[in-house]
């Protein structure tokens, strides 16, 4: 499912009109990647958390010249699947 089918998917589920389903939707992720840039965790209750971790600096290599190369430390986007989801996905 894209977004485009996920609107649509918002729209009939909620009796709304694509338009305001589509608001909807982007005022959704708007407001998590927000939260995540300020370094907040986002749990929704029945679905999952995202959440930031910090990634140490490391050592790769690099595959085509076999040179070591430094990996700089960074911030990355979790989501860690609730167990009700699990289920729900599994047919538990």
């Amino acid at each position: 499912m894209n977004k485009t089918e996920l609107i649509q998917a918002v729209a009939a589920k909620a009796e709304l009109d694509k338009k305001t389903a589509d608001k909807a939707v982007n005022a959704i992720v708007s407001a998590i990647s927000d939260a995540l840039a300020a370094g907040e965790k986002v749990q929704l209750i029945g679905f999952g958390t995202f959440e930031v971790r910090e990634k140490a600096e490391k050592l790769a290599r690099n595959p085509r010249t076999g040179e070591n190369v430094t990996v700089p430390a960074r911030k990355v986007p979790t989501f860690k699947v609730s167990t009700q989801l699990k289920s729900a996905v599994n047919n538990d």
